[in-house]
């Protein structure tokens, strides 16, 4: 497993398409750690006990009214308190510019401004669901992850043993691909796992025999997805005619990464396959036991009345 030490501010800052209000502040080394945004309150009343100011700060509708009470110069002397304490930067909501002397302030402590659009219960929304997501503990698997019928699917197994190929399969039959090959995975809380590509082979897949291909490209933007929670692994292994495969279903197998269990399904493989169809199949049935279904269990639930059936005669 690898710690994800942090992001870089510029990264944030585009993610969230926000507007530079300073200009020519250098923050491109700016990093943040935490997954967390923080709305100033009893900071600007001069209480600074237990503030963090590794967080981004944002000023909403409620902030800036009370700082607009305040005479010009304890106005600036609240923005330069917390200038001063080294936050990464401050956001304004609903595209509200701050005064050219505030933006003086900020410049002398090489704070950088930024503005949004958004309100803030929005904006605090988005950014810390991304921060969440983006300094999340992070580890990178073998496999390919695609969303099929909604599902996530980690698809593993050797190398050579034709993930890449069902994956491609899949991609042509309507299903979306995040990554091939290597899967970064990030562990958002303990229930949850999400999958994406890690940079240098986004929307790239490997097919042996014709080599590199992009996918977005070939397939357009609907065959490929950023990211994907991780609800199903399927292992892709050679067919043992020794070894006894899941033949019903009652019980469900897990894979545990990262300390967190998701179902498996391991699928043997030999000539006359197909499995895409059975991927497809997998997916659907692990939804529809989510949505309270279980084949298996109503097999087992006839072949159970039939025998009370046969009894009472």
């Amino acid at each position: 497993m690898k710690d994800v030490k942090g992001v870089k501010l510029s990264d944030f800052v585009e993610e969230m398409e926000l507007k530079e209000i300073t200009e020519g502040i250098d923050y491109d080394d700016t990093v943040i750690r935490v997954p967390d945004v923080n709305r100033p309150a009893l900071q600007l009343a001069g209480f600074f006990d237990y503030f963090d100011n590794d967080r981004i700060q944002v000023m909403g509708h409620v902030e800036l009214e009370y700082l607009n009470e305040c005479s010009s110069g304890t106005c600036l002397k609240k923005y330069q308190n917390i200038f001063e304490i080294g936050i990464p930067c401050m956001v304004f909501c609903k595209g509200v510019i701050p005064h050219e002397k505030v933006i003086e302030v900020a410049h002398e402590y090489h704070t950088p401004l930024f503005v949004t659009e958004d309100i803030p219960s929005v904006f605090m929304g988005k950014a810390f669901r991304w921060l969440n997501i983006m300094l999340a503990p992070c580890t990178v698997l073998h496999g390919v992850l695609l969303e099929i019928f909604g599902e996530g699917v980690l698809i593993t197994g050797e190398s050579g043993i034709g993930k890449s190929e069902t994956a491609l399969e899949l991609v042509q039959r309507g299903h979306r691909i995040v990554t091939d090959d290597a899967v970064e995975v990030r562990r958002i809380n303990k229930d949850t796992l999400i999958g994406q590509a890690p940079p240098m082979t986004k929307h790239l897949i490997e097919i042996r025999g014709i080599g590199i291909i992009d996918i977005k490209t070939l397939f357009g933007v609907r065959s490929v997805k950023e990211t994907e929670k991780i609800d199903l692994v399927i292992k892709i292994e050679d067919w043992d005619p020794d070894k006894n495969y899941e033949r019903l279903g009652l019980e469900d197998e897990y894979e545990e990464i990262m300390g967190n269990k998701v179902v498996c399904r391991t699928i043997p493989v030999r000539p006359g396959r197909n499995l895409a169809v059975i991927l497809e199949a997998a997916a659907i049935n692990h939804r529809q036991k989510k949505m309270g279904y279980n084949a298996a269990e109503e097999l087992y639930k006839r072949l159970r009345e039939a025998k009370e059936q046969e009894e009472d005669y």
